[in-house]
């Protein structure tokens, strides 16, 4: 089975599947056809949905790889998920748990964290361990072609 994202309807409470293709995409509920708005969160996923959103994203994709035990990717969160909502449908914001998702980690030579990764059409466009600040995250997504 494909991965799925699950989204919950502000009007009805209602869980949405949301194919990981479509995250960037507006969409109605399936229960009282309200619409949903492009994904404005950051989408902490394990490797089968990062495979496909990834894939199937038509926009950049930035990754936040963090550890729970992590000072400053704590620190970080409250940006990240500010970009999120800024770069809502002209981007992707993906959460990567170094602690539960290694393989991921090691795929993309996370060997720091906070280490944020923009990719584009699956490839890698740019990456950056450490603190950044909004502004300087939104630029890597811009010229990514966000």
């Amino acid at each position: 089975m494909a991965a799925q994202v699950i989204r919950r309807c502000a009007a009805c409470g209602a869980k949405n599947r949301v194919p990981p293709g479509r995250v960037t995409n507006q969409a109605r509920c399936g229960a009282c056809k309200t619409a949903l708005p492009p994904f404005a969160e950051p989408l902490d996923v394990d490797e089968a949905t990062f495979s496909e959103v990834v894939r199937r994203s038509g926009v950049p994709v930035l990754v936040d790889f963090w550890a729970e035990w992590c000072g400053p990717c704590r620190s970080a969160a409250p940006v990240v998920r500010e970009l999120a909502r800024e770069m809502a449908g002209r981007a992707v914001i993906l959460k990567v748990n170094t602690e539960s998702e290694p393989g991921l980690s090691a795929r993309y030579g996370v060997r720091a964290i906070p280490n944020f990764v923009i990719l584009k059409s699956g490839a890698v466009i740019a990456q950056h361990p450490g603190l950044a600040p909004r502004d300087q995250m939104r630029r890597w997504l811009e010229d990514a072609g966000a």
